[in-house]
């Protein structure tokens, strides 16, 4: 039996075997942190009494959350194991698909497997599988696939985070954190980090090349600008991206909509994943937390975990803010809906 199929089986043996990790018996969850309210539009955007909720801990590193609507679930990466946790009211935790994003063997690196999920308009999951060097489709209850591995013939560096367009476009951001030597793996083969396009034909195209360091990635609510954060320790920022009707760039230089440098009085971490609200809101997380910044790139609030906090998502109805902050999944209810619900 070769590699591939071996891999397809596994896949398809896993997802509908999960693996229970954390049973949930109680209704009453623990609470960590705190809001911490630095403009008063925040209270037009989370309640005051909203706190945040630890649903459930114990991960190596917890990443890329995404809600399957058709199934009323969390599935989350967690990263450094190669697996995939699911994440149901009433259930719990279980391990919903392994290997998530690296199917070699042997030891390859810490960040190893996938990292950014995302959902298809098809209601299939788009997977950044660091490992792997690829971005990957795979239906529920069948095998992964490859849509993008390359750029002009290059492979990816660790593909990181991804968003998908109402149209079915695909951005996603391609720094080295997933290979053994970050950016001076001898592996490499693009000189830089990219930020993608994969249009429905299968073609990649460059947004830019600018960001020595991008991460998360998210588009505004109409889907004509493109976000993208940088977790670069000199220049932790926020960049926007002003899209043409076919999708691509109108230009890969980016502007400037939010700097987090002054913000690191609130905890560890550069700006990693972000969402965006129907209200034009930006949610980014880094500096110990989620921080809430308003359509006019102001900090309004931050969501304080306490701890190193690496992405967020949108779930159950659209207004509920599900968090992984390092060994965490947590969530916090907001007076907001998410894009795409």
């Amino acid at each position: 039996m070769n590699l591939r199929v071996t891999i397809t089986l596994l896949f398809a043996t896993t997802f509908f075997s999960p693996r229970a990790l954390h049973g949930q018996d109680s209704v009453n969850f623990p609470t960590i942190g705190e809001v911490i309210r630095i403009d008063k539009e925040l209270d037009y955007i989370i309640d005051k009494d909203a706190k945040i909720e630890v649903l459930t801990s114990g991960f190596s590193w917890s990443e890329g959350p995404v809600w399957v609507k058709g199934g009323g679930y969390l599935i989350f990466s967690d990263v450094w194991e190669n697996r995939v946790i699911k994440w149901e009211e009433g259930v719990g935790a279980e391990v919903w698909l392994e290997p998530s994003g690296y199917t070699g063997t042997g030891h390859y690196s810490r960040g190893l497997g996938s990292n950014g999920l995302a959902m298809d308009n098809l209601g299939r999951l788009i997977s950044c599988d660091q490992g792997d060097r690829r971005l990957s489709v795979m239906k529920f209850g069948q095998g992964k696939r490859t849509i993008a591995d390359n750029f002009q013939g290059k492979r990816f560096n660790s593909p990181n985070d991804v968003t998908v367009a109402i149209t079915g476009r695909i951005y996603f951001t391609d720094p080295p954190y997933g290979l053994p030597q970050r950016e001076n793996d001898p592996t490499r083969e693009i000189d830089f980090c990219g930020v993608y396009y994969l249009d429905r034909s299968g073609k990649v195209s460059l947004i830019t090349d600018e960001l020595p360091f991008p991460n998360g990635i998210d588009l505004s609510h109409d889907e004509r600008t493109l976000f993208v954060a940088q977790s670069d320790t000199e220049k932790p920022i926020v960049m926007t991206y002003a899209l043409n009707d076919d999708g691509t760039a109108k230009s890969p230089k980016g502007k400037l909509f939010f700097d987090a440098s002054p913000y690191r009085k609130y905890g560890e971490g550069n700006p990693d994943g972000i969402k965006t609200d129907q209200a034009g809101n930006l949610w980014v997380t880094g500096m110990g937390g989620v921080m809430v910044v308003n359509p006019q790139g102001k900090l309004v609030g931050h969501i304080l975990t306490g701890e190193k906090t690496s992405n967020c998502a949108w779930g159950n109805d659209g207004s509920t803010l599900y968090i992984t902050a390092d060994t965490y999944l947590c969530r916090i209810k907001t007076k907001v809906v998410g894009r795409r619900f």
